[in-house]
């Protein structure tokens, strides 16, 4: 279990800044478009973009849509350019043929990020299931990450391959969930294997945010579908060492329950890339 520990200044600073922006926002942003990208339907809300500013690209968990964003994407204000979105089969997205691999999620952003013409570097932010995704892309394509902030993430191997899922877990999957979620949850631990396949992300820059409720009424449930032994614990907290690491007091929906300390690890990670990436850039010289 990782120990609590107090935030560094930087993350105190965002954290003060994040809660300023929530009780001053007052503008709204536009809503929700659905416009044709690659012959499919894409819902997306693009705020901004703001003149040379980053741009900040979301991804949603398992069975969330872009709406659960509109607390943090209040908190960071119009000085940045965000961009939420549905995968298909979510919200007024049009499902998508084909197995849902964390590829194939990756790509399908890096199409509608190309349809808006919004240019990389990125600052990807993954919530759950969505970090998975977002760890894809930063591994596949570094050149187009700025930073990585991962919110509660899923990571490889937590996932247990969807034929050791005990039986009532592979029943409640075929009858409760959503196709699309069902479609995608068949997919977890492969893209999690294909993601550990590619070149490691410099974690340098990434910022990762931990629910550790201390609730004592917090229950936590996985239906006997994730792998908790040691050997897979010690490895996922191995995967990142040098990243910058919060506990956060929350339940797993850390965007809706506490949305100014993703806004805060979002200012983080805005505030560190920069210069890690010219760092990174004068080496190569």
């Amino acid at each position: 279990m990782l120990k609590p520990h107090i935030p560094n200044p930087t993350l105190r600073r965002a954290l003060a800044a994040a809660l300023l922006g929530l009780s001053l926002s007052s503008a709204m942003a536009a809503p929700p478009t659905v416009e044709a990208v690659q012959g499919r339907r894409v819902e997306s809300q693009l705020i901004g973009p703001a003149l040379g500013a980053p741009v900040v690209v979301f991804e949603n968990g398992a069975r969330m849509t872009l709406d659960t964003w509109q607390a943090v994407i209040d908190g960071l204000g119009r000085d940045v350019t965000l961009l939420t979105h549905n995968r298909p089969g979510y919200g007024r997205s049009e499902p998508a043929d084909g197995p849902r691999s964390g590829e194939a999620v990756v790509e399908e952003l890096r199409a509608l990020l190309a349809a808006k013409g919004l240019k990389p570097p990125y600052v990807l932010v993954g919530h759950s299931m969505g970090g998975l995704y977002m760890q894809w892309f930063a591994r596949r394509y570094p050149q187009e990450v700025q930073a990585l902030v991962l919110v509660d993430s899923l990571y490889p191997r937590i996932i247990k391959k969807p034929e050791d899922f005990p039986w009532y877990a592979r029943l409640g999957k075929r009858w409760l969930m959503p196709r699309a979620v069902s479609e995608e949850v068949d997919q977890v631990h492969a893209t999690g294997e294909s993601l550990l396949a590619l070149p490691a992300f410099d974690d340098s820059r990434v910022v990762q945010l931990f629910n550790v409720p201390t609730s004592p009424g917090a229950i936590a449930v996985d239906f006997g579908v994730t792998n908790d032994d040691p050997a897979t614990i010690t490895f996922v907290k191995q995967l990142y060492p040098r990243s910058r690491k919060h506990i956060v007091d929350s339940d797993h929906q850390i965007q809706t329950d506490k949305p100014e300390v993703v806004v805060a690890a979002i200012r983080e990670a805005l505030a560190l890339a920069p210069t890690r990436l010219q760092a990174s850039s004068d080496s190569g010289r």
